[in-house]
């Protein structure tokens, strides 16, 4: 999140400076929890080098929500603003370089940046591109058959076929692995 930030809006670069030093960059070995369901949050997550996964678990039933990789922060935010329990799980897929930002640093963030039109702005822009991100999700998941949405997943986010192992992309697909194998078996042309 910092590194986007600061990035898109210079104009911000003291608000980062002086909050960085106030982070944990820390190096986790794959399939590390880095928050389990059930648990309230107490840290953002950005990802330097790695990639995390968003989980839940669906009557014993491993379900992965979304991926994150580099330059994308990842917090269970109902969890994280109100307090309460998590309904997912956050954890590593691959070792993971991480910027941890605690939840007392993000609010004093949020406190001096509550005041800044441009910070505001891109929280707005941030906050709307999630949501249409979801809707497509959500819609997809009711519309479109397993073949298509790996298909849309090839075309536009073919970076997770490659990175993350076969599994995880069948929970996040909502299929079991021997289907998926099914439909790449499909897709390149044998029966």
């Amino acid at each position: 999140m910092l590194f986007t930030f600061k990035d898109r809006f210079p104009s911000l670069n003291p608000y980062w400076e002086k909050y960085a030093a106030l982070q944990q960059c820390v190096q986790y070995p794959s399939r590390t929890t880095l928050l389990l369901e059930g648990k309230k949050a107490q840290n953002y997550y950005f990802v330097v080098q790695g990639c995390l996964r968003l989980w839940f678990d669906n009557n014993g039933k491993d379900t992965t929500v979304q991926f994150f990789f580099e330059n994308e922060g990842v917090a269970s935010l109902e969890s994280f603003q109100k307090n309460i329990p998590s309904i997912f799980s956050i954890e590593t897929i691959e070792p993971s370089t991480i910027q941890v930002l605690p939840k007392a640093v993000f609010n004093d963030m949020f406190k001096e940046l509550d005041q800044n039109p441009v910070f505001l702005k891109a929280l707005m822009d941030i906050s709307f591109e999630r949501q249409r991100h979801y809707m497509n999700e959500f819609l997809s998941r009711i519309r479109d058959t397993p073949l298509q949405r790996y298909k849309d997943l090839l075309k536009e986010r073919p970076h997770i076929v490659r990175r993350v192992p076969q599994h995880y992309i069948a929970s996040y697909l909502g299929i079991t692995s021997v289907h998926l194998s099914r439909i790449k078996n499909k897709l390149a042309g044998k029966k």
